[in-house]
């Protein structure tokens, strides 16, 4: 299946760029053994003119039929290349960057390419008090991201460290994501196969778009 770019992406988001759209399918809790529970997911990754993704993801609990239960969880956050912010990069807080992007051509973005991809990064934040940075890679249509930093507020629930794997196979997007304690080692969390509903969000002055 064809990766269709758009043609006013800011170039550092190419390699990302097959992640764009809105995103939902089923997905089993843990190993996804007999007793495992199972759940409806919807993911979207939209741009905002500015070199990051946004990412959300909302999911409910469903029964095997996919009946809608109630709702299970919600996240969101931001995803980009890593790399050393410079002068013409927006931020911190809302200081303006250059007009034109810092990466203005394929050449740029190419430079940091390694042999395993392009290394990048997600900020993903979830109620309860809980904050994940990661890193990774994205080569190709795949992506493996490891927590790097876990930030837990007063009375959050232990959680300690993760990581997660995505892959594009025949135009669905399969995922995996194992968390472990403090102490603890990484186990099975949830997984899902989800399908993609329609052409990438677009948002309106900072409004999450919609497919």
């Amino acid at each position: 299946m064809p990766i269709e770019i758009p043609t006013d992406l800011t170039p550092e988001l190419v390699p990302l760029s097959w992640l764009l759209g809105t995103w939902e399918g089923m997905g089993r809790l843990g190993e996804g053994a007999v007793d495992d529970e199972y759940f409806l997911q919807r993911v979207q990754f939209a741009t905002d003119g500015l070199p990051h993704l946004q990412y959300r993801s909302e999911s409910w609990l469903t029964q095997e039929d996919g009946t809608v239960l109630r709702p299970l969880a919600v996240e969101m956050g931001f995803w980009q290349l890593e790399r050393d912010q410079v002068e013409g990069d927006g931020g911190p807080g809302m200081v303006p960057g250059d007009v034109v992007p810092t990466l203005r051509t394929a050449e740029d973005v190419e430079q940091y390419r390694s042999d395993d991809g392009f290394r990048i990064q997600a900020s993903i934040v979830h109620p309860g008090g809980i904050n994940e940075h990661y890193r990774g890679v994205i080569n190709g249509p795949r992506i493996q991201l490891e927590t790097d930093q876990v930030m837990r507020g007063a009375g959050a629930k232990e959680y300690a460290q993760a990581s997660r794997i995505y892959g594009l196979v025949d135009g669905d997007l399969f995922w995996r994501w194992d968390s472990a304690g403090a102490g603890e080692s990484l186990t099975a969390h949830a997984s899902a196969v989800l399908k993609k509903l329609g052409a990438q969000p677009q948002n309106d002055h900072g409004a999450a778009g919609s497919a």
